[in-house]
């Protein structure tokens, strides 16, 4: 996985929710969108001195999981056995060994600049990401497919900016919201279709700040938001 293949799975997110060509960099979308978010940071690998990348906050010494799996020996991390006085020695030994992994990966494929990414699939830049394919940007992501720059969702489907959602598709900017369909900055709202700012509603569809609209009319409206939303400025 690489910035390459990212920008095509951004392009592709950007063209589903938005129905536009995406108008921004990558690092555009990044710099506009992700700068709130605890995403990996690069560090140093205290074994070979690589770069690596870990989710972590409070580690300050580092090691790529296949090399925390070496160890430099064949024992699976299991040193020779030393001789050990007191707690000053216990405190020393386990400085030389206490290495945070990095890059941490099981059953996953196509993933870079990540940590923590359980049976995933093309994974770029993020963390806590479990059963998911196609996630750029963002963290704690489960069961999901074309995420952007999100946080704590779940089942949710070409999304940008979703956090604590579930079972979202299509949405930008929804927060603590349930089964939404093309919505834009979207909070506390569930079961809703085609809605754009609006917060504690539910079972609607064409809304604007909670008020209803006529179809011709949100769509007017919608493109314009678009604009703002994807003008480089904003």
């Amino acid at each position: 996985m690489n910035e390459k293949e990212a920008k095509e799975i951004l392009d592709k997110i950007v063209k589903q929710v938005f129905g536009v060509e995406n108008p921004l960099s990558l690092k555009q979308m990044v710099e506009k969108f992700t700068f709130d978010l605890n995403l990996p940071n690069r560090v140093t690998d205290s074994i070979d001195g690589s770069e690596t990348w870990s989710s972590s906050s409070t580690a300050t010494k580092f090691t790529k999981m296949d090399n925390a799996r070496n160890n430099g020996n064949n024992f699976d991390g299991l040193y020779a056995t030393q001789p050990i006085k007191d707690i000053s020695d216990i405190l020393a030994k386990w400085q030389h060994i206490n290495l945070i992994t990095t890059e941490f990966a099981l059953d996953s494929i196509n993933y870079a600049e990540s940590d923590m990414v359980l049976e995933s699939e093309n994974v770029f830049h993020s963390t806590n990401i479990i059963r998911s394919k196609n996630v750029l940007f963002s963290d704690t992501i489960s069961n999901s497919e074309f995420v952007f720059a999100s946080y704590g969702s779940e089942q949710v489907t070409y999304c940008l900016r979703d956090e604590f959602s579930i079972r979202c598709t299509n949405s930008f900017g929804t927060t603590r919201s349930a089964d939404l369909t093309n919505c834009i900055m979207m909070h506390d709202c569930g079961d809703m279709q085609d809605s754009m700012f609006c917060s504690n509603m539910k079972g609607r569809r064409f809304c604007i700040a909670n008020m209803q609209f006529d179809e011709a009319e949100y769509r007017r409206l919608r493109e314009q938001v678009v604009g703002w939303i994807l003008s480089p400025g904003s």
